[in-house]
């Protein structure tokens, strides 16, 4: 019994030492973020309570029962001065889930609460649940959007074919959820929905991806932008594209918004992936754009190119050369804190301020999609610097 004892303080001591791991600023960068150097959450943060039965009766090899395979893809608020990421956690059986971790300052020391959010289903039951998406609305809820995945019916006999909707939960606490109905579209299958924060004509509005299947967006994609009445039986009847897919860009297969954008005095700072194809299969990467205030709907400023690409270890994963997010902060200093995963793995941070990013979105050239128009804008830069070298010597 002793060295039972002994074996579960060594797994607590071993995980507390991670839990405490002082997070550093990466050397380099490009003076629009900072990495930081460790990610911020793996699957070892997963508490020890969560994968090992301690009973010695019942498992007397302290052996773990229910494994953790990833932590990624977290919604992210500010709330009562602390950090809280709602992150989708992978356990060894595919089976993804919610669960709140908190960090008194949003760069490490991340702590999973004692238990995974409960989410109450709905009437036909989600098969999985991911990326949930947190927003703070007008209305005094927090909202929870997230994609459920259940078999697609129409094909009973492919075990592979899947349909993905928009799931809706709201909290006033964080632990107690409740379940409204998904929200219903008429431009086939959802994902990476999202709640505008503020009422638009007294109505909620929301970010949307429309997609003829479970992975091709086929005819649909882009980021889509409807109105509905209530979250309680939400429905868009129309919706619009806000930010479209291109050719030969980071965004020619697909794209979708990932948090809630944040309010600036210069427009909607908003937060999107992108996909293309490669020799190697599909590349995921993060870019930024910016929407008028009064019409959030409408684009203001494309930068071109990605904001954040897989660099280094991130590259290495169970779905690789992936970056993802569905959250950043902002919090009371203006700074921003960027919430994004690796190759579907795990969590990192990189962070900002309000005034970098809304100087990197407005004053970015866009993307002039062709090399020429691409050269041309460097050369006006080179020549530009050059005149300033000139004048400095």
């Amino acid at each position: 019994m002793n060295e039972f004892k002994q074996s579960i303080q060594t797994l607590l001591s071993e995980q507390e030492a991670l839990l405490k791991r002082e997070n550093k600023p990466a050397a380099g960068g490009n003076g629009v973020y900072s990495r930081w150097q460790n990610p911020v959450l793996t699957a070892a943060h997963a508490p020890v309570i969560w994968r090992y039965d301690l009973n010695p009766d019942t498992n007397p090899h302290l052996m773990e029962r229910q494994g953790v395979n990833a932590t990624f893809n977290a919604g992210a608020l500010y709330w009562n001065g602390r950090y809280i990421v709602a992150v989708r956690v992978e356990g060894d059986d595919r089976k993804s889930f919610f669960a709140i971790a908190e960090s008194p300052n949003g760069v490490d020391n991340f702590r999973f609460w004692d238990y995974p959010i409960t989410l109450p289903e709905t009437d036909r039951p989600d098969t999985n649940v991911y990326d949930m998406r947190l927003t703070q609305h007008e209305d005094g809820y927090i909202y929870g959007l997230f994609c459920t995945e259940r078999k697609d019916e129409n094909h009973p006999d492919d075990l592979s074919a899947a349909e993905a909707q928009c799931g809706i939960a709201r909290t006033k606490d964080l632990v107690a959820w409740e379940r409204l109905p998904d929200l219903i579209t008429h431009t086939g299958q959802q994902r990476n929905v999202v709640l505008h924060p503020e009422l638009v004509d007294g109505k909620y509005a929301l970010y949307t991806r429309p997609q003829d299947g479970f992975i091709s967006v086929g005819k649909g994609g882009g980021i889509g932008w409807g109105l509905s009445d209530t979250m309680d039986g939400a429905e868009i009847k129309e919706e619009v594209i806000v930010d479209g897919k291109a050719y030969h860009t980071i965004k020619e297969v697909k794209n979708g918004q990932g948090p809630a954008p944040i309010k600036t005095d210069h427009g909607w700072l908003h937060l999107a992936h992108g996909v293309r194809n490669t020799a190697a299969g599909l590349r995921y990467v993060l870019y930024m754009f910016m929407t008028e205030l009064e019409r959030p709907w409408v684009v203001s400023h494309r930068p071109a190119g990605h904001f954040i690409a897989p660099r280094g270890d991130e590259r290495v994963g169970d779905v690789s050369n992936v970056v993802f997010t569905n959250g950043w902060i902002v919090n009371d200093k203006n700074e921003v804190f960027i919430y994004y995963a690796s190759s579907d793995t795990r969590l990192h941070v990189a962070t900002s301020t309000v005034d970098k990013l809304v100087d990197y979105v407005t004053n970015t050239p866009e993307d002039g999609l062709r090399s020429a128009a691409s050269v041309a804008k460097r050369n006006k830069l080179i020549a530009a610097n050059l005149k300033i070298l000139k004048d400095l010597s």
